[in-house]
């Protein structure tokens, strides 16, 4: 199993001791310190799984009670099938990252912050500051790619947004009341796998979503600004979204490829593994160069 990499996160610096994964899991190579800035103390976990050290980088942003150990092996399949390297983190608040403080209250912003903060001093102390890179977001972390690459703090040469949200509906309220009925009837129990701190993943999305103020979050007007390829994947048996998320997305981004897969529910990569690696191998081809020579 690849080792994980540790961004620790204080005041005004990023310090990142990284792991750097060759293409079959083989051995760690390299180790490195670097710095960049942030206004937040704390760590996140990381990978980085994938190919050759030439490739250009996908980073993957995990759904809003996942982390790194989450994805599974879903992150090096879908890398070594399009040919790109992989950074897989968890955000502050997951997986083995510095928990929620028990008082820290996650606001209607939250994925403002992920998106226009915490990511961009993540690729700045990874060296990927000025680098276009892809990003491949689930749920949350869809909407949080969607935000970055909106806003462009720094470069993106392309986005996968599976089950994305960029307004609240009915169905996402339902489904994670659901979720909050289910956390202490053994829900927990399983989650607390993946999160060192399983009540800090958890409230932490369940009390942010379920805020009153956030009945009227919307991220819609602030997409026009994605110029990058735009892959859009939704299940149609999801139940915290619906179509009408993908449609909101491509009234604003009508470039936007989508790709509506059945079944399926919240979680494609897991439900339909092999349809996600294959749209999102054909949206990185069709955006490369042409190589050989000019006639």
């Amino acid at each position: 199993m690849p080792s994980m990499s540790t961004v620790v996160l204080e005041s005004l610096e990023v310090s990142i001791e990284a792991v750097w994964i060759e293409p079959r899991e083989a051995a760690i190579r390299k180790e490195d310190r670097v710095g960049g800035a942030i206004q937040r103390r704390g760590c996140v976990e990381g990978a980085l799984r994938g190919c050759d050290e030439a490739s250009p980088v996908m980073i993957f942003l995990h759904e809003g009670l996942g982390s790194v150990a989450l994805w599974k092996d879903f992150p090096q399949r879908l890398c070594h099938a399009v040919g790109l390297r992989g950074l897989v983190y968890s955000r502050p608040g997951y997986g083995r990252s510095t928990p929620r403080q028990p008082h820290e209250h996650w606001g209607t912003d939250f994925m403002h912050q992920q998106a226009l903060k915490v990511l961009p001093a993540l690729r700045v102390a990874l060296g990927l500051a000025n680098t276009p890179v892809w990003l491949f977001g689930h749920s949350d972390g869809a909407s949080i790619a969607l935000l970055h690459a909106a806003h462009q703090p720094q470069p993106v040469a392309g986005l996968v947004a599976m089950a994305p949200h960029v307004m609240v509906e009915p169905i996402s309220i339902t489904g994670i009341q659901t979720a909050l009925q289910a956390y202490g009837q053994g829900l927990r129990e399983r989650l607390a796998r993946f999160h060192d701190d399983v009540d800090s993943a958890f409230h932490g999305w369940a009390g942010a979503w379920l805020s009153p103020e956030f009945a009227h979050w919307t991220i819609t007007e602030e997409l026009a600004g994605i110029q990058c390829p735009t892959l859009l994947i939704q299940g149609l048996q999801d139940d915290y979204g619906t179509l009408a998320q993908l449609d909101a997305i491509g009234a604003s981004v009508p470039h936007a490829q989508r790709l509506e897969l059945d079944p399926c529910g919240h979680s494609p990569h897991r439900d339909q593994p092999d349809a996600v690696i294959s749209a999102t191998c054909r949206i990185v081809a069709d955006s490369r160069p042409p190589t050989g020579d000019l006639p």
